[in-house]
Order: C-alpha cells, then sequence, then structure tokens
C-alpha cells in the first residue's frame, strides 16, 4: 500500500531538493533518517519533516509496521516564486525569483 506526505510552498529552491530526493529512493525509512540527519542542507532537514510524516500517516491511518516502510520515491516540484528586484546602474533594476517548492514523499510497505 502506498501512503504519501506534502509539504506545500516550503521557501527552497525544488534544484537543491531534488539533489537530496536522489538518494533517498528505495531506503527504508530508518535509513533515510539516518541519511538525511547527516546532510549538511537545509534540504536535507525539510525533507526528513516530510519522509517523518508521511512514515505516521502510514502507521497511524493505515495501522502498517514502521519497521517495513521504504520510500517509493520523493519529488520535488516547483511552487510560485516571489519576484524581488535589485537596483542596477543607470537607473535599472534586476530581478531575481526567490523560489519555493512542493516535496511529496511516497512510502509503501515493504509487503507489496
Amino acid at each position: 500500500m502506498e501512503v504519501s506526505a506534502t509539504a506545500k510552498y516550503v521557501r527552497m529552491s525544488p534544484q537543491r531538493g531534488r539533489a537530496i530526493a536522489r538518494e533517498l529512493s528505495g531506503l527504508e525509512i530508518s535509513q533515510a533518517m539516518a541519511t538525511l540527519a547527516f546532510m549538511p542542507n537545509r534540504a536535507a532537514a525539510e525533507i526528513a519533516k516530510v519522509v517523518k510524516s508521511a512514515a505516521a500517516n502510514a502507521e497511524h491511518n493505515y495501522a502498517l509496521d514502521r519497521d517495513v516502510l521504504r520510500i517509493q520515491s520523493v519529488v520535488v516540484n516547483d511552487g510560485p516564486a516571489l519576484r524581488r528586484f535589485r537596483p542596477k546602474s543607470r537607473g535599472r533594476v534586476g530581478m531575481y525569483l526567490k523560489r519555493s517548492g512542493h516535496i511529496t514523499v511516497t512510502v509503501e510497505d515493504g509487503m507489496a
């Protein structure tokens, strides 16, 4: 059975999140949490929250055993971007984007 959790509008560039997400597919929950705990990125902390939430959803809502759960997929999609401006030379402006993302973690039980 597949169970998912989503964090929306996370103020983090999706590109940074995807670099972490590639490492987690197929890992057990305990291995994934240990891996995320030792990654120095801020994205790892945000993804760890969603992994915990997906495991808790599976445990509480579907009575699945936490020890047999595996991460099926971690997807980091683009969210809305805040457009901000910075002054440039000769009275011009330069636009830059403060990006956000949506993180979705899907876990499955090992019995499937």
